[in-house]
Parts: structure tokens; sequence; C-alpha cells
């Protein structure tokens, strides 16, 4: 069992019996701060996976000692650690079996090193619960829009918002200064399909525009951008 020595930021048991690749591999993701622990056969990857916490098991599933879907079935009966199957039984009943037995992710070989990066970090992201959109507060001069609480200020004075008015503004805040197409604004804001046609984009708007007290003849805040969408301006801008 081999281990690099860089400073971790990521941690990662990967069990496979192919020692060359598992040292390309091993090399690869430590250049990228991912330190890795080598195991080579099955029994050993699930001592060492119980043994020890790690970000994220990568897991062969043509392993001496014991199969990788095995190894996945126990690991997986006593710990929550995030898992990648990475084999060249790419077939769709090999995928949805390991899906099924508790693996996060399925990487067919021969695989990218920077793809399989990509998939560890989304993993160990989705583990972490930091997945999915922000809840940052978002700040645009007078207006305040905290997704967390789903409520919307201007000037201290809570603004009346429907949910999908809502979506429509922090999606328009979170990009303040830029203009967004409807295509876009529909797209970010993922309401009902009431809701999401071309022309009803600018029915919200004009709604949110009076909400805010912006002037529909002359908006400051809420823009029109003539031929290709929305701006939410920076007040004063």
């Amino acid at each position: 069992m081999t281990t690099s020595t860089d400073t971790p930021l990521l941690t990662a048991l990967l069990v496979e019996d192919d020692a060359r690749l598992a040292a390309l591999t091993r090399d690869y993701l430590a250049s990228h701060e991912v330190v890795v622990t080598i195991a080579a056969d099955g029994r050993q990857g699930l001592a060492e996976a119980l043994a020890r916490r790690y970000d994220v098991v990568l897991l062969d599933l043509m392993l001496p000692g014991k199969n990788g879907l095995d190894v996945c079935r126990e690991l997986r009966a006593r710990s929550d650690v995030p898992v990648i199957v990475l084999t060249a039984r790419g077939e769709e009943a090999d995928r949805v079996l390991g899906l099924e037995l508790g693996a996060d992710d399925y990487l067919a070989k021969p695989f990218s090193p920077r793809e399989l990066l990509a998939r560890i970090r989304a993993v160990v992201r989705r583990a972490r619960g930091q997945a999915g959109p922000s809840l940052e507060v978002v700040r645009v001069g007078a207006l305040v829009v905290d997704p967390a609480a789903r409520r919307a200020t201007r000037d201290g004075q809570e603004l009346q918002l429907t949910a999908y008015e809502f979506a429509l503004l922090k999606a328009l805040a979170e990009r303040a200064g830029r203009v967004l197409t409807r295509e876009q604004l529909m797209e970010l804001a993922k309401g009902s399909a009431e809701e999401s046609f071309d022309r009803s984009v600018d029915v919200h708007v004009s709604r949110l525009r009076h909400k805010l007290g912006d002037d529909p003849k002359r908006p400051r805040l809420l823009k029109t951008v003539r031929g290709l969408g929305y701006l939410l301006a920076a007040e004063g801008e």
C-alpha cells in the first residue's frame, strides 16, 4: 500500500489491481492536491476503507480477493463514504448494478484523469452538502435578496413577491449589471409550465418592476435592453 506525501486537500482510496494504472492515477491526482492511497485487492481495499476516513473511494470491479461489487455492497452497509466505480465493465447492467449497490458515480475505462478529478470533486461537494444553488445574501444597492429566507427588501421594506417573481429577482440580482435574455431567465427561475413561456417573463418583470417601485416608463433599476432582455442595474448607475 502506498501513499503520496503532499499536504492533502482531498484524500482518496484507490482500489485497483493494475499497478501501472494505479500509479498513473495516483500521480495525476496528487498533482491536483488529492492524496491517494492504493489498495491492490478487494479485501485489502474494504479493510482500508473501513479503517480510515477518506473523502472518496475509487473502486475497480474486477478485483482479486473480493470483487468490486461485493466490496461496494459491504462498504455501503457500514459507511457513507462516496464511491466512484472505475471499471472496464461498461455495460449498462453493470453500471446500474453498481449504482444500485450504493456507488455514487461510475466511470468506464479507459477514462480521462481530468474527468475523474472533476467527478471526485463533484461527489465530495455533494457529500459535504456544498452542492446546489447558492444561499448567500445578495445586495445590489438598497436591494437585499436573501435566498435562505426567501425574502427580499428594498430600503429595508419587505417586497411582497410571488415565488416566481422572487426567483426572477434572485437571478437578476446575482448577475447585476449583466443582460439576461428571456430564455436565460426562464432557465434560471425554473417556474411552472404556465409561468415559463416566453412572453410571460415580460409580464412578471413588469409586476416585479412595479413592486420594486421602479418607474415603468423610465426604469432605473430593472431595465429593458431592447432586443436582448433585462438587466438589474446597481442603484445609482
